[in-house]
């Protein structure tokens, strides 16, 4: 009984071990933060540096902030979807800071 123990066993090994060995391709990283325009913070020059975003497109959106995703730019009408096609991967839409929660009193002791 032993001998076929230790052969089930050496078998199991064998075949899981390539599976152990394979490793996994990394995700794609997306393009560094630093090179994309943030719609929540840039000015109007900056959304100007875009294809298509003139002074009044760039003005409409300093106007709609917040953004919580870029695609409100297609979602509210400031711009149509074919330009969002072109500008989409040059802009983020970082969300503004959560606001601090409000400072609690401190419990007063009973005597």
């Amino acid at each position: 009984m032993r001998p076929i123990l230790a052969l089930i066993t050496l078998a199991l090994l064998a075949f899981a071990a390539p599976s152990f060995a394979q490793t996994r391709a990394a995700p794609a990283a997306p393009p560094p933060a630093s090179n994309l325009i943030d719609l929540n913070n840039a000015s109007r020059d900056d959304l100007m540096t875009l294809d298509g975003i003139g002074e009044v497109r760039a003005d409409a959106i300093i106007r709609a902030r917040p953004f919580k995703a870029k695609t409100e730019l297609v979602e509210r009408r400031l711009i149509p979807e074919s330009l969002y096609e072109k500008i989409a991967d040059k802009v983020m839409a970082r969300p503004p800071p959560a606001a601090p929660a409000p400072a609690r009193p401190a419990p007063q002791k009973r005597t």
